[in-house]
């Protein structure tokens, strides 16, 4: 793929910042509510510790009300700019997707989160 190798490409896959061979997560599907944020202790592939502290991921809280509140405004933007809908159905088309994606929006913020202090390292991928 293109965009192995860098930063986008392990936000949106959610695999690991350094080799990006396989998923940080222990179950890829993260509407599997019981495991949305089960994450694997270290990389199979090439040993990096996805915990680099204690309570490591608590800061992907921060990134994730940015991450909600870019949904919500798209969705707002959709619903009642492009489709002409009414305010309560806006306000209900932001509802609908913070529900429906918030297991992605859980994600996608930790993923963010990682990404900000590991990079990839092509040195570590065989070939």
């Amino acid at each position: 793929m293109m965009l192995k190798g860098t930063k986008i490409y392990s936000i949106f896959t959610g695999t690991c910042p350094k080799c990006q061979q396989e998923s940080m997560y222990e179950n890829k599907n993260p509407y599997a509510l019981s495991d949305v944020l089960k994450i694997n202790e270290k990389c199979s592939y090439c040993g990096t510790k996805y915990r680099l502290e204690p309570s490591f991921f608590y800061g992907s809280m921060y990134v994730s009300y940015a991450v909600g509140i870019a949904f919500a405004v798209a969705a707002f933007v959709i619903s009642y700019l492009f489709l002409g809908s009414s305010l309560f159905t806006a306000f209900m088309a932001i509802v609908g997707t913070m529900i429906l994606l918030g297991p992605i929006i859980m994600r996608l913020s930790r993923n963010i989160w990682i990404n900000m202090f590991m990079s990839y390292d092509k040195n570590l991928v065989k070939k």
